[in-house]
């Protein structure tokens, strides 16, 4: 379903993409798209903390490239791993248009065509910020257990998140989608997700 749902999405949005690609590079220097590692699944069998010990350090999951519309001036968008903020000054007039409906998401249909993401599971996040996360949510790791999703139980239910106490609360959220994790409640989600962004609710 993920496949199908990705290609015909691709096919359908493709003028939208294009002319998307054309507005960011008319309107600010740098790359159309936007690439950034995110943490994805894990595929290892849960071994308690100490995680897998040949490594310097455990990511917590596969990590992969995740594609995204540009929407930040690009200067601002190579330094340390952050949350963005409303309001946000570093991002473009058309980036803020993007946003605001979510369009700078679309390229990770793309990664869903990889296999590195599905349609609907838990957001991907960036390396710094999941091992702070894991430090500080004793139960975010176990989100690594479905693979990433372009939207989610989460998503759907809950905005952006700005704080610490937002991601426990969108932990919450994985993990009972985890639980009950099926095709149906799959396209339930994805149903779900057009109202999100056609009411532009939790957008920045």
């Amino acid at each position: 379903m993920n496949i199908v749902v990705a290609a015909t999405g691709i096919v359908v949005a493709s003028p939208v993409l294009l002319l998307i690609a054309a507005l960011i590079k008319l309107t600010s220097r740098g790359p159309v798209l936007y690439m950034q590692p995110r943490v994805g699944l894990d595929r290892r069998a849960l071994t308690g903390v100490g995680g897998n010990t040949r490594r310097s350090m455990d990511l917590g999951g596969s990590p992969f490239t995740m594609y995204k519309f540009r929407t930040m001036r690009p200067a601002d968008e190579n330094g340390k791993q952050v949350w963005a903020q409303a309001e946000d000054e570093r991002v473009t007039p058309i980036g803020r248009l993007l946003r605001t409906f979510r369009l700078d998401e679309l390229p990770q249909l793309f990664n869903v065509l990889k296999g590195d993401m599905n349609i609907v599971g838990p957001r991907p996040e960036q390396p710094d910020i999941f091992v702070y996360l894991r430090e500080q949510i004793e139960t975010y790791p176990r989100r690594q257990r479905v693979r990433p999703g372009i939207t989610g139980w989460a998503q759907v239910n809950q905005g952006y998140d700005t704080s610490v106490d937002d991601v426990r609360r969108k932990v919450d959220y994985d993990l009972e989608y985890i639980r009950r994790q099926s095709a149906l409640e799959d396209l339930k989600i994805m149903l779900r997700t057009i109202p999100v962004m056609l009411l532009r609710r939790g957008s920045r």
